[in-house]
């Protein structure tokens, strides 16, 4: 499980699955999400730009993150 620790109140989706390394570009993330490939606390997720606060969980292709403050 890769762990990412907020530095501001939130992250977004599609920053959050580059900055855990499970996708390479912006444009990777978005086709992923917009492939219905994400989930975001069991919940399949379809805006890039949501956005993500302490306590919620991204599932991606197999791998799991967790949002921290």
């Amino acid at each position: 499980m890769e762990i990412i620790k907020l530095r501001e109140d939130y992250i977004k989706l599609g920053q959050a699955l580059k900055a855990a390394g499970l996708a390479e570009s912006g444009v990777d993330a978005k086709y992923a999400i917009e492939d219905g490939l994400v989930s975001v606390n069991g919940e399949t997720a379809h805006q890039r730009g949501k956005k993500l606060v302490d306590g919620d969980v991204v599932t991606y292709n197999g791998e799991t993150i967790k949002i921290t403050k």
